[in-house]
């Protein structure tokens, strides 16, 4: 795969894993609306690894946290704040897990990635963000999480599994639906994104070992490094700017790319 191939989608999927406009979607409509080949597993695999370190990194503290609390809920005995948070991200990924596996069974993911819906998409789920950020309160932060509040984020994310819906941005949704301020609500998206590209990256990695294919594994390393620090500049980015600024830019644009997608779509 060319080098300018390889760079254009790791700065996609870096620039657009954590923000909230829908990293699949754009990956998908890259090849769909220019003469650029589909990239493959190994290159899907390899930029979800860039942004997983990425976002491991800039959360490293929680991450670290969550890491140590492991062994408490393999052990069915929560006795620390860092075990109650592994457990709670834990439980928000099985939603997407469960709905993911029977999507890949059934092989309705082919039958989703289409540019209609992705533009349908793009705007209903702007619209959910924009009505759920002016609506919800900011009255919880991220260290009063729950357990029921991860199991009904992790039904959230689970719609995700949509092209065009955006994971962080459903997630942000949900979270802002609860009450949870803007910096909280985006905190906990995106380390509710770590076990969940864990996940997926396993499931797509299987795929990648089967193939065996040395070039498009050394591609995929580039790519991966491009990715990582695509994600942290986004990450930095968006965490300093929600300080000041609702989540209303990004939906503008959502709405905008939404707009012409269905133009090209049905026109």
């Amino acid at each position: 795969m060319p080098l300018f191939h390889i760079f254009l989608l790791a700065i996609i999927q870096g620039v657009t894993e954590f923000l909230p406009v829908s990293s699949s979607g754009h990956l998908i409509l890259l090849p769909a609306l220019t003469s650029l080949e589909d990239q493959g597993l190994v290159i899907d695999v390899a930029v979800h690894v860039g942004t997983l370190f990425a976002v491991c990194w800039y959360f490293r503290q929680d991450v670290g946290l969550a890491a140590r609390g492991l062994p408490e809920v393999l052990r069915f005995r929560i006795e620390t704040r860092g075990g109650f948070l592994a457990l709670c991200l834990i439980l928000a990924t099985i939603p997407v897990m469960i709905l993911g596996l029977i999507f890949k069974l059934l092989g309705v993911m082919e039958m989703l990635r289409s540019i209609a819906v992705i533009g349908w998409m793009m705007i209903i789920f702007g619209i959910v963000l924009y009505l759920t950020d002016r609506m919800g309160p900011q009255t919880r932060s991220a260290q009063g999480w729950t357990l029921k509040h991860a199991l009904y984020l992790g039904l959230w994310q689970a719609v995700a599994l949509i092209p065009g819906t955006s994971r962080s941005g459903i997630v942000i949704s949900g979270a802002r639906a609860l009450g949870y301020a803007r910096h909280d609500a985006a905190k906990l998206s995106m380390l509710m994104s770590i076990p969940t590209i864990i996940a997926s990256g396993t499931l797509l990695g299987l795929d990648v070992v089967r193939l065996a294919d040395w070039q498009a594994a050394r591609d995929g390393a580039i790519a991966a490094v491009i990715s990582f620090f695509a994600a942290w500049a986004a990450l930095v980015f968006m965490m300093k700017l929600l300080r000041s600024v609702s989540f209303t830019p990004y939906v503008i644009y959502r709405l905008g790319l939404g707009v012409v997608l269905l133009v090209l779509a049905y026109g």
